[in-house]
């Protein structure tokens, strides 16, 4: 009988280690299982976060920079007197890999050593027209208002969608303040997205009908 329950004995204790090995088994797989798991998650995490960083890096950048340029020289248009530059003249179009401008979300700002002005933009300059091109006369205009006055490289679209490889002629009608012999003044232009850009330029020291302004 003694005989007996010490195998009973022996033969519960081969069973607990039995059962406890296949525990430590399981454990182990479950563990390596949620460890796999945990590391695909906090992965799929880094790649998620280094995304959003190169997107925020991006995006600044766009905002930042200026996807437009002035192409060839500014000119100024003397008044009917010789006295001052009350229209500038001016060509735009896109930086190398720029994006495109809506001129008709695009406000300007004329400044002189006096004076700032907000030039109203063209009634004819909408989002929704197909031909933003004013082609009235520059002595008709209106006073402190901008203008396209031509769309080249694109002849079936004349939007008011600065796209690449297309350039607009700028005309900026001055009237409360205007441009004197020698005095400098900047035109901002400000696009609804990316940095504004500045032509920065100064009066002749002769007012002639036609200038060319550095």
């Amino acid at each position: 009988m003694h005989y007996t329950e010490e195998m009973m004995i022996m033969k519960m204790f081969k069973s607990e280690e039995g059962f406890t090995g296949l525990e430590a088994a399981i454990v182990l797989i479950a563990f390596v299982v949620v460890a796999a798991v945990f590391s695909y998650v906090v992965l799929g995490a880094g790649f998620f976060t280094t995304q959003k960083a190169q997107e925020t890096v991006y995006s600044s950048v766009d905002m930042a920079s200026s996807s437009l340029e002035v192409l060839g020289d500014v000119y100024g248009w003397g008044n009917t007197a010789g006295t001052a530059i009350d229209g500038v003249q001016f060509v735009v179009g896109l930086t190398a890999g720029g994006s495109s401008v809506d001129f008709a979300q695009t406000t300007m700002v004329f400044t002189n050593t006096s004076q700032i002005v907000d030039l109203d933009k063209d009634v004819q300059i909408t989002s929704s027209s197909s031909d933003v091109v004013n082609v009235t006369a520059r002595d008709s205009l209106d006073a402190d208002t901008w203008y396209i006055i031509d769309i080249q490289n694109d002849d079936t679209d004349k939007g008011a969608l600065l796209e690449n490889q297309e350039q607009f002629t700028i005309f900026a009608k001055l009237g409360t303040a205007v441009v004197t012999p020698n005095e400098a003044f900047t035109i901002e232009v400000k696009p609804p997205v990316g940095a504004s850009y500045g032509i920065n330029r100064k009066g002749p020291a002769r007012v002639n009908d036609v200038n060319i302004l550095y």
